[in-house]
């Protein structure tokens, strides 16, 4: 009993250690056999497979007081159950993709009114609505634009500037 509860927490400690070495063994045996065993030998899914083999054993011995080849057999089909199941959690994990995040050319052609007046050779300041927030940007125009006045977008030359020009109305 005492090897499977060592092998239970030998499992527990690299799942500890995938934590911190997120990645190190899933690009090592990237393309072997085929590329059938790609994500089967990330850090998580052994660990998973090592803990379970081992607290397995340690279960199937104390509930039922089967012997070593018993309690190796539960704990190694209930190691393989834990990795299958970490596998394909995990393969769900990295398949999830989130909205794209928005970029300044995103501004380009909205409308937006101004904070503080833009000289014809300065910057001055627009606010302008960006995924829903509105966000105070840098703005230049060829034109001197009034405070209070809308102006659209014209182009995003930097992360915090834009490029703008006078809605006729």
């Amino acid at each position: 009993m005492a090897w499977f509860l060592g092998l239970g927490i030998a499992g527990v400690v690299l799942l500890a250690l995938s934590l911190v070495f997120d990645g190190l063994l899933d690009g090592a045996f990237d393309g072997a056999l085929g590329g059938g065993l790609d994500g089967w030998l990330s850090l998580p899914v052994v660990a998973g497979f090592v803990a379970m083999t081992g607290f397995g054993g340690v279960i199937a011995q104390a509930a039922t007081g089967v012997g070593l080849v018993g309690a190796t057999t539960v704990g190694a089909l209930s190691g393989v159950g834990t990795a299958w199941l970490t596998y394909g959690f995990s393969r769900a994990l990295m398949r999830d993709r989130t909205a794209v995040a928005p970029t300044g050319n995103d501004l380009v052609g909205t409308s937006g009114s101004v904070v503080t007046a833009i000289p014809a050779d300065g910057f001055g300041e627009v606010l302008l609505q960006l995924a829903g927030q509105r966000l105070k940007f840098a703005a230049r125009s060829a034109t001197p634009v009034a405070r209070g006045a809308e102006v659209w977008v014209e182009a995003a030359p930097s992360a915090t500037s834009v490029l703008v020009r006078p809605v006729d109305r």
